[in-house]
């Protein structure tokens, strides 16, 4: 999943772990997928839910009491829920926004899903999206899910980024490679 392993890391990988193979084993992956997903976006659009959780120095007790109450508004599922006590009992609350993205990654990855980054140089169309998706999607034979991101600096030309492997055809990357090979010279 990552490649440097701080603690913030691997104890994240190893709580979403722990709860991808709980939902599998439930059958709960599509209703805890979209607890996480709501729960995701709630923490984004709620900056003062997203301090309360990485603030350390609020009681167990009120942390588990807001998780309840939450729960209960949001209708979360069961296990979900009781997998949020857990990580405030753990005092591991802190994590929970890395914690759901390793979540969804290993959801998207056991439905075969492959998360890469798609950086043009300018707005692309609904069309052309679709072509390059469908074009890579078939050169490494997995779906292919895009995050699309427009750099005007990269002049002309697109960047994209899955998991390790980077293309890049921009007018910027041609630049800077010549650059460094007149200044090898």
């Amino acid at each position: 999943m990552s490649g440097i392993k701080t603690f913030s890391n691997e104890t994240s990988e190893r709580y979403a772990l722990a709860l991808f193979e709980l939902a599998s084993e439930k059958s709960e992956l599509e209703a805890i997928e979209k607890n996480i997903s709501f729960l995701l976006k709630f923490c984004k659009n709620n900056s003062d839910f997203s301090s309360f959780l990485k603030n350390p120095t609020y009681q167990l007790e009120l942390q588990s009491k807001v998780f309840a109450e939450l729960s209960k508004l949001m209708k979360l599922n069961k296990n979900f829920s009781n997998f949020l006590q857990l990580l405030i009992s753990k005092r591991r609350i802190f994590f929970l926004d890395k914690i759901l993205s390793k979540f969804i990654k290993l959801s998207s990855k056991s439905k075969g899903k492959v998360e890469a980054v798609l950086t043009s140089s300018k707005d692309l169309t609904q069309n052309e999206k679709d072509n390059i998706s469908q074009e890579i999607s078939k050169a490494i034979k997995s779906n292919i899910e895009f995050i699309y991101k427009t750099d005007k600096s990269l002049i002309t030309g697109i960047k994209i980024q899955v998991s390790s492997l980077l293309i890049d055809t921009s007018i910027r990357n041609k630049l800077k490679r010549i650059k460094q090979s007149i200044m090898e010279y």
